[in-house]
């Protein structure tokens, strides 16, 4: 059956827009219109779609509490906020009255599509969750991935936000970012929270730190993804330990499903201790001769270290119009890229510099599926077999050259 979705906003223009968008689409169709809050809530109930496409900006009762009602009264109706407005205020005042997702118009007929499906796919999940707990239970271990490069300005973080962010949507897990770019961390900036405390505070509890003591260190975000900040000045990274690290780390296993750390471009002590807990390592690379000779230094270091196992390469920026070919760098490399991560410019940009991952603020845009599905084949992968840190109790030149 397709996906039944209901159009509201009080244009007439933008709704026959929004249908010509979605006439192409087989697996969806637009069961009726609404012209404002109530006249959707009331649509609704005859109705009973899928989706509800809503405008913020309506008339009378508004979309956010149209969105409360509905959510309220028809709670097995998903909702996609959309608006011109892109402020982050905005998105989260629509979560939290219990929209699934949130569109910036304008967008585009792909964009609207993805979402549209995506959103429903989770929908139907949860439904099975709900009907046999037991069906989608996952009983692995918590997982470490650590995000890594050898090089700079390759988009660690940028990554790391929206892989975060994907992995709670995906999963229905918790999940937490631990910012290890302990000089110039930007995960707090790239997400919009406002830290009061960070991993510098942190440590000052490491000798009685327990699960619960970690938990009030760690900043929320309106995903539902939590945050542990950088230091808020570089001088303050020397006083983290690879010790300290470890500490953390193996503390938020107690809690988390999965534990996404971000690191800076070299070999540190404190990166090393993350790559050796880890069970999953994610090289960036892109396409340029820099980057490139330095993850195949970086590749010789992780082997020497006996990670080379945990490693999968995510390509970045993927473009066919740049001039080295992906398979000369495998070849270079010696190993598959593992994910293609497309070069989308515009939406990055426009993300970044509004505090709102691209996931959120563009879900049906490539790169967004993109990292979906990098967090679909994070969740899938067993973590069998793999090392998990024997090798941290080692001092740095013997574990390279020992």
């Amino acid at each position: 059956m397709p996906i039944k979705v209901l159009i509201a906003d009080d244009v007439a223009e933008t709704r026959e827009n929004i249908k010509r968008l979605l006439q192409f689409e087989k697996e969806i169709t637009v069961v009726g219109e609404a012209v404002d809050g109530e006249d959707v809530i009331r649509q609704t109930g005859k109705l009973n779609p899928d989706i509800i496409l809503m405008d913020i900006n309506m008339p009378g009762l508004d979309g956010i509490k149209a969105t409360e009602a509905i959510s309220l009264k028809y709670p097995k109706t998903s909702i996609i906020i959309i608006s011109v407005q892109g402020e982050v205020e905005y998105v989260r005042r629509a979560m939290a009255a219990g929209a699934r997702e949130y569109m910036v118009k304008p967008f585009t007929s792909d964009e609207l599509a993805g979402t549209i499906k995506n959103v429903y796919d989770f929908e139907m999940k949860r439904k099975i969750q709900a009907a046999d707990p037991l069906k989608l239970m996952d009983n692995k271990d918590p997982q470490i991935i650590t995000v890594f490069s050898t090089k700079g300005g390759v988009g660690k973080t940028t990554i790391v936000t929206n892989l975060a962010v994907s992995l709670f949507h995906e999963s229905r897990k918790k999940v937490v970012i631990v910012d290890l770019d302990l000089q110039f961390g930007d995960v707090a900036v790239m997400m919009n929270v406002i830290p009061k405390r960070t991993i510098t505070e942190l440590i000052q509890d490491i000798g009685s730190l327990d699960a619960e003591t970690l938990e009030s260190y760690l900043v929320p975000h309106s995903s539902g993804v939590r945050v542990l900040p950088a230091p808020t000045r570089p001088e303050y990274a020397e006083l983290i330990t690879a010790a300290h690290v470890e500490k953390i780390l193996n503390t938020l296993k107690q809690k988390y499903d999965y534990i996404i750390v971000d690191t800076p471009p070299f070999f540190h002590e404190t990166t090393l201790t993350a790559l050796d807990i880890c069970q999953q390592i994610l090289l960036i690379v892109s396409l340029d001769l820099p980057t490139i000779k330095n993850v195949k230094l970086g590749l010789e270091v992780l082997e020497s270290l006996h990670h080379k196992g945990k490693v999968k390469l995510i390509l970045n920026r993927s473009s066919n119009e740049i001039g080295i070919k992906c398979s000369d760098m495998e070849r270079s490399l010696g190993m598959k890229v593992a994910a293609h991560i497309p070069s989308d410019g515009r939406v990055v940009v426009g993300a970044v510099n509004k505090g709102v991952p691209f996931v959120i603020s563009q879900p049906g845009a490539k790169i967004s599926q993109s990292v979906k599905e990098l967090a679909q084949m994070i969740i899938k992968r067993s973590d069998t077999g793999l090392e998990t840190g024997d090798e941290s109790k080692k001092g740095l030149l013997s574990r390279l050259f020992g």
